[in-house]
């Protein structure tokens, strides 16, 4: 009898690679002309967020698209920004809240677990553990099948496969 195959659906951020995007966007709004005296800014907010800054709300959101790009650039899915709708005004400037996502909802698991067992291959498992999900089949062809699934889906999380046996 084979040994059961399986892998990892996990969203992780790499850290890293989002403090390069933030601080090449920071960079760029303090070098730019057309963001010279609007008092464009971007910065950590705590743990995990990101605040904008600019004394016009289109500045604020032109900052945001310099800080997608940048993020883009680098590989980093722009799944993982959670982001206000709209600017609030502060005073005399404007502000974007930006939060970070990272991790499987018990709500996403479970409807990526319901999108392996109504059309994936048969014989395969998932089962949601913490905040990633662990999926096991006897075919590892059965497997990279999920993966090919999972990816042409369109979730709202940024998926990454690790932990491949």
């Amino acid at each position: 009898m084979a040994a059961e195959s399986s892998f990892d659906v996990v969203s992780k951020l790499d850290r890293q690679e989002v403090d390069n995007a933030l601080n090449q966007a920071a960079k760029e709004l303090s070098q730019r002309f057309d963001f010279k005296g609007t008092g464009a800014a971007i910065a950590w907010q705590g743990e995990n967020g990101v605040e904008i800054r600019a004394n016009a709300e289109e500045r604020v959101k032109a900052a945001l698209d310099v800080f997608k790009e940048k993020l883009v650039k680098r590989g980093v899915s722009l799944k993982v920004l959670d982001t206000d709708e709209e600017p609030k005004v502060s005073g005399k400037e404007y502000r974007l809240q930006i939060s970070l996502k990272e991790g499987i909802s018990t709500e996403d698991g479970k409807k990526i677990s319901k999108i392996i067992r109504d059309e994936g291959p048969k014989g395969v498992k998932a089962q949601i553990q913490g905040d990633e999900l662990r999926v096991s089949s006897k075919k590892k062809d059965d497997l990279q099948a999920v993966q090919a699934l999972l990816k042409e889906k369109d979730l709202d999380v940024a998926l990454q496969f690790t932990n491949y046996r």
